[in-house]
């Protein structure tokens, strides 16, 4: 599920996107300022932030423009929530490195319509296209793998994990940079969580006998391959 930090001093205004937001099937976490904020990110790096523009202490542009001139958080989304409506308010907002604008009162219909938009702009393959390698099928949309007729169990980690491995088929991955594609960048997992998730990635395509398309590069890392699957018919 998609993880959205919400940044916001308003507590009643905050708890109410978060219950809407986990109900939509999202994670949420919480932060009142500016501070909060940045060490919510510096644990984990969530999947979209939303940013109130008036906080107390730093503003949510003065945090904006922050992370956008820092390369880990150069990519991470942004929708601005403000009570100004006015034209060059949300220029600046959008100039500051805002993804979207949102305006206080907004609907929760209009709030989820601008995330999804927003992530789906951002990562275009993650959200509806099913991908196909070797027999093997993953759709994202439905959360189903299968090969054959046979329906994989997958937990959300291993289907990260195959999601990325299957729409990146034949090159070989570092530990290092799936743990930044698949995991977001999570600055406290070791390199070697990525080898047991691998080993139940490969448990969990056992049933359909497609274990050995996850191959193991000595000294590099790992790929996903096809042509394993289709000599060992």
């Amino acid at each position: 599920m998609p993880a959205v930090l919400v940044v916001e001093d308003e507590s009643a205004i905050a708890e109410l996107i978060a219950i809407n937001l986990r109900h939509a099937g999202f994670e949420v976490t919480l932060a009142e300022n500016a501070d909060q904020a940045q060490m919510a990110v510096d644990a984990v790096l969530p999947d979209l932030v939303l940013l109130d523009w008036m906080l107390p202490g730093q503003s949510g542009v003065a945090l904006a423009r922050r992370w956008r001139g820092e390369a880990r958080t150069k990519e991470l989304p942004i929708i601005m929530l403000t009570a100004r409506a006015d034209e060059s308010d949300k220029v600046a907002g959008l100039d500051a490195g805002a993804d979207d604008y949102l305006t206080k009162p907004f609907s929760t219909q209009e709030l989820l319509a601008r995330i999804r938009a927003v992530l789906r702009r951002r990562v275009p393959e993650a959200l509806d296209s099913a991908v196909e390698v070797g027999g093997l099928r993953l759709d994202p949309s439905t959360r189903r793998v299968s090969r054959n007729g046979v329906d994989l169990k997958l937990g959300p980690t291993e289907f990260r994990l195959l999601h990325f491995l299957m729409t990146h088929p034949e090159r070989v991955h570092s530990r290092a940079q799936l743990l930044d594609r698949v995991w977001g960048d999570h600055v406290f997992i070791e390199e070697r969580t990525v080898d047991v998730h691998v080993k139940r990635l490969r448990e969990a395509l056992t049933p359909a006998r497609c274990a050995q398309m996850i191959e193991t590069v000595r000294g590099a890392g790992y790929r996903l391959t096809q042509q394993v699957a289709v000599s060992s018919h």
